[in-house]
């Protein structure tokens, strides 16, 4: 039983829905937190819808913090706990997803994934798995989860821009690298990745700059 996600979003500035940025935030936040990026990116892609769904469940502990799924070395939880809650919040995240290009009337090759951090990480989990390939993917400061299941489950294998700040003291930056040599292991083509230089765990203007580049482009914009 696939749980509903609630959404917050930002509607196009031209009126029209040509397009649509799916940002899927990280662990403890909402999808507030990322909605504000529909402000700068919005001004370059005036025909682009901007959604942020919150995670499916509550983060003990985190007013208004949700979680994709939990995080072991974070919660106590087991691995099998924090594999189930994967495979449950990629099956909400389809959901979401089917519903959204229904509803907008958008095909998968005019929607971008926008992940941060645990959002990166289910990004990176569902889109390969789907069964069109969505225009892109934008992986913030996250990591490739079961790297080793990837070439015999991808079905589709859509672009993907990794970008991860070198100073990360939440995930490790080595994370990007493992990811794109994994990736192109399991067959991808079209892997970008850019080092944020002096930043943490967040998102720089530099970052935001190359993800605005990279979406104009995979969605024709450009």
């Amino acid at each position: 039983m696939t749980r509903v996600l609630q959404s917050s979003r930002k509607e196009p500035l031209s009126g029209e829905t040509r397009s649509a940025v799916v940002f899927l935030h990280g662990y403890g936040a909402n999808g507030a937190d990322l909605l504000g990026l529909a402000d700068p990116l919005g001004e370059h892609l005036p025909d682009t819808l901007f959604v942020a769904p919150d995670a499916p469940e509550n983060v003990p502990g985190y007013a208004g913090g949700y979680q994709w799924f939990p995080i072991p070395w974070i919660d106590g939880s087991s691995e099998e706990e924090a594999e189930r809650g994967l495979l449950a919040a990629a099956d909400d995240l389809n959901a979401y997803l089917d519903a959204l290009m229904v509803d907008e009337d958008l095909m998968p090759e005019q929607v971008v994934l926008f992940g941060f951090s645990q959002g990166t990480m289910i990004s990176l989990h569902v889109a390969p798995r789907r069964e069109d390939a969505v225009a892109g993917i934008v992986a913030f400061s996250g990591r490739l989860l079961r790297p080793d299941l990837l070439a015999d489950e991808a079905i589709v294998r859509p672009p993907i821009l990794l970008i991860h700040g070198d100073a990360d003291d939440v995930v490790p930056p080595q994370s990007l690298p493992d990811a794109a040599q994994a990736l192109q292991e399991a067959g991808w083509k079209d892997v970008y990745a850019h080092v944020m230089k002096g930043t943490a765990h967040g998102i720089a203007p530099d970052g935001l700059q190359v993800a605005l580049a990279f979406m104009a482009d995979k969605l024709g914009l450009g």
